[in-house]
């Protein structure tokens, strides 16, 4: 989705979450002497969302990280399979992607499709999977495995120059923002 109007949908949650939050706490202030469980907890609740999308960066590595973790054993798979040819770039638009077939659950968001590069002098493979994916002008950001040597050089060059927002994850997996 285009940033442009993902600002404007974080900026209409944010202060939906503020108001509830506002309301319910005058709630919670005028029925303080029969105070229930579930206003306290509806409180509670309105405020934690209200503060996670004011620190959408840190709930969005918090996701990331989750992502990683649930996902990991599968998208390996998906290397090996890439890696033994058994997955190509199949789409007739791009030479690079790979739309996965529908047996495998959704491990690469935006269409649960696969960017495939391989390396033929040196036998290297370098598999994307996108985490965050915007076709127009703010970055995508992705799990990216490689056995490449010269993609590692590159991928550990972005690491030193933004490790903020890149860094490695694993042996040959990386966590890349952006080209």
């Amino acid at each position: 989705m285009n940033f442009f109007f993902l600002a404007f949908i974080w900026l209409g949650l944010t202060l939906t979450l503020l108001i509830l939050t506002i309301i319910q706490l005058v709630k919670t202030i005028k029925e303080r002497k029969i105070l229930t469980k579930l206003r306290i907890a509806k409180l509670v609740t309105f405020s934690i969302l209200f503060l996670l999308t004011l620190y959408r960066h840190k709930t969005n590595l918090a996701i990331e990280k989750v992502d990683w973790f649930i996902l990991e054993n599968k998208r390996n798979e998906i290397v090996e399979k890439v890696k033994n040819k058994e997955l190509n770039p199949n789409v007739s638009w791009n030479g690079w992607v790979c739309e996965l077939p529908f047996e495998f659950p959704i491990v690469s968001n935006g269409g649960n499709d696969i960017g495939i590069s391989r390396n033929e002098e040196n036998n290297g493979t370098t598999v994307t999977f996108w985490v965050f994916r915007n076709f127009f002008d703010s970055p995508s950001t992705h799990f990216v495995y490689t056995n490449d040597p010269e993609e590692i050089k590159r991928l550990d060059k972005k690491v030193a120059e933004r490790p903020d927002d890149n860094w490695k994850i694993k042996q040959n997996w990386y966590r890349k923002y952006g080209d």
